[in-house]
């Protein structure tokens, strides 16, 4: 096993409406290998500013693990499922993560040996 650190793994954040399009978009980056996990957060609110009025909405978020050379096959996929038209999609990127988890995350999203 190769040793990783936690610049090989990054977080995207996303909100979505509902948890049915949480649930879909967490289940779809996790099947096709593209996030090791998906943590959802139901029960947010979000207010915010959209074509020139203030919106104020129920949202999930969504906290999405993944290796770093992931992250663009990653990013296009999230766009392609998402039901936003301009989707919210943060990448961060930790300074420090545990050996053993930076460990699990890219083989999580590496195809079966």
């Amino acid at each position: 096993m190769n040793l990783r650190s936690a610049a090989d793994v990054v977080m995207v954040v996303t909100t979505l409406p509902n948890d049915t399009a949480a649930t879909a978009l967490a289940r779809a980056l996790v099947e096709e290998q593209l996030a090791a996990c998906v943590n959802i957060v139901p029960g947010v609110r979000s207010i915010y500013r959209w074509e020139g009025a203030v919106a104020d909405e129920p949202e999930i978020v969504c906290l999405v693990k993944t290796a770093r050379d992931r992250l663009e096959r990653l990013s296009a996929r999230l766009r392609e499922l998402h039901p936003y038209s301009v989707p919210e999609l943060l990448v961060l990127s930790p300074s420090d993560g545990a050996q053993a988890y930076c460990d699990w995350v890219i083989e999580s999203t590496r195809g079966s040996s």
